[in-house]
């Protein structure tokens, strides 16, 4: 035996008896509980090409019917987190992070954090990228000609200090156990799974080297969790990982019933980001920006009385210290601020198609299908590797509880394909429900963990 070998047996010996993912598989296929040592040795063998896709599929798909018990959804976030580099943010101070469980035309972030940074909380936030309908806050950020979101590490810590505030992509690195499962849970349609959302969820957080994490748990048709019981249960254990892996964290759950704000593809919401921050925002948008700006103040030890909090947020916006704050991030990282300064400098759809309904209240405006809809007309990708078309998109005029009039234009859709308009002309009459009755606007903010 190989000094090698003989490690690799020492490190992955059971009772004298050499661990294998055939019997992990089985373990769990049998709804038995996995050692934090097995669930070790299938991450690290997974990450390093050792155990093939199949393999990993087979055990995820077990985990996907049978779930995890707490401790086992600990040990595979503490796992998938150590599967690459740990950021050491420490030198920065309090660092809040927030992350959204994703959604329908949720810009949040963009609006959110250089706010919180003009209130002095110290921001270094890594971003995902769009998959299928739900939108990808770096992809939006790249509507901005010349932003860079790959940046280095050196880079994204210089800015932090220097102007409070960084917004990348996650780097390479960065859980690479989790983008690997994360993947291929994709494709054996294994995506809405309590333990392996909560996971892959803490172990980005866990890397990313924040003290402390606000969780926007969305919950609704447009979201991973389609009801407020599912979203409780996802946000209870992933605070109780963020407690064991001892970074304080707090979970909002808001509703994705409908899409956050009117616009929806990245140009698109990044127009609606810019106007927001100039004092413009949607009704809907404020409610979880003061909701989860006012969280992550108190976490940051900026304030402990959250409608305190929330006068300060719209204090920052309306003063313009929060819009200036958001053209100094762009402009360090290489945006191009006149788009900024003048939104009709973006690039604009060759083709439009404004949608009339029948007269009546909003009753529905499926989020789903909405974020589905403006993935067709190119504002999403299918797979990874696609391309996005940065101007395609959808504008919804109004919200659910809106009474329309027969000339209103409800909403209006942008590609650059003549074919792909005439396909979500007749899609998008089935995501928006009219009715003669009058309808109640849904709450944005269902609950506080």
């Amino acid at each position: 035996m190989s000094i090698a070998q003989k490690k690799f047996y020492e490190k992955y010996k059971i009772e004298d008896k050499i661990m294998n993912i055939l019997d992990i598989i089985a373990k769990k296929r049998d709804k038995k509980e996995l050692s934090k040592e097995e669930i070790e040795y299938f991450i690290e063998n997974y990450t390093n090409g050792n155990i093939a896709d199949y393999q990993a599929a087979a055990l995820i798909m077990a985990i996907y019917l049978n779930g995890m018990t707490k401790e086992e959804t600990t040990h595979l976030t503490i796992a998938m987190a150590n599967s690459g580099d740990v950021l050491d943010l420490s030198e920065l101070g309090i660092v809040v992070d927030k992350h959204s469980t994703g959604g329908v035309g949720d810009k949040i972030t963009l609006i959110l954090m250089p706010i919180m940074a003009a209130l002095g909380v110290v921001v270094a936030k890594m971003s995902g990228r769009g998959l299928g309908f739900t939108g990808g806050t770096a992809d939006k950020l790249e509507s901005i000609p010349g932003y860079r979101t790959n940046i280095s590490e050196e880079e994204f810590r210089n800015n932090v200090k220097e102007i409070g505030i960084s917004l990348i992509t996650q780097t390479a690195n960065l859980a690479p156990a989790d983008k690997k499962l994360y993947a291929l849970r994709d494709t054996i349609s294994c995506t809405d799974s309590i333990p392996l959302i909560a996971s892959s969820i803490m172990s980005k957080k866990i890397a990313a080297g924040a003290n402390k994490v606000v969780l926007d748990v969305t919950c609704g048709r447009g979201a991973f969790m389609k009801n407020k019981e599912e979203a409780v249960k996802l946000s209870n254990v992933m605070k109780q990982i963020g407690e064991l892996a001892g970074k304080e964290t707090i979970c909002v759950i808001t509703n994705m019933n409908e899409p956050l704000g009117n616009a929806v593809g990245n140009s698109l919401e990044m127009i609606e980001t810019i106007n927001s921050l100039k004092g413009n925002m949607p009704e809907d948008v404020k409610e979880v920006v003061l909701e989860l700006g006012s969280y992550i103040l108190k976490l940051a030890g900026k304030g402990e009385d959250i409608e305190k909090n929330k006068i300060e947020i719209e204090n920052c916006i309306n003063s313009g210290k929060a819009y200036k704050k958001f053209i100094e991030l762009i402009q360090r990282q290489g945006g191009d601020i006149s788009y900024c300064e003048n939104t009709e400098k973006f690039e604009k759809a060759r083709y439009q198609e404004s949608i009339i309904f029948e007269e009546g209240y909003i009753s529905k405006i499926d989020a789903e299908k909405i974020g589905k809809i403006a993935c067709n007309l190119g504002a999403g990708r299918i797979k990874k590797e696609d391309k996005i078309d940065m101007s395609a998109g959808i504008i919804v005029n109004k919200k659910v509880g809106d009474y329309i009039k027969k000339e209103d234009i409800v909403a209006i859709l942008y590609s650059n394909s003549k074919e792909k308009i005439e396909e979500a002309r007749e899609m998008i009459k089935q995501a928006i429900t009219i009715t003669d009755k009058k309808v109640e606007k849904e709450k944005m903010i269902l609950g506080i963990i």
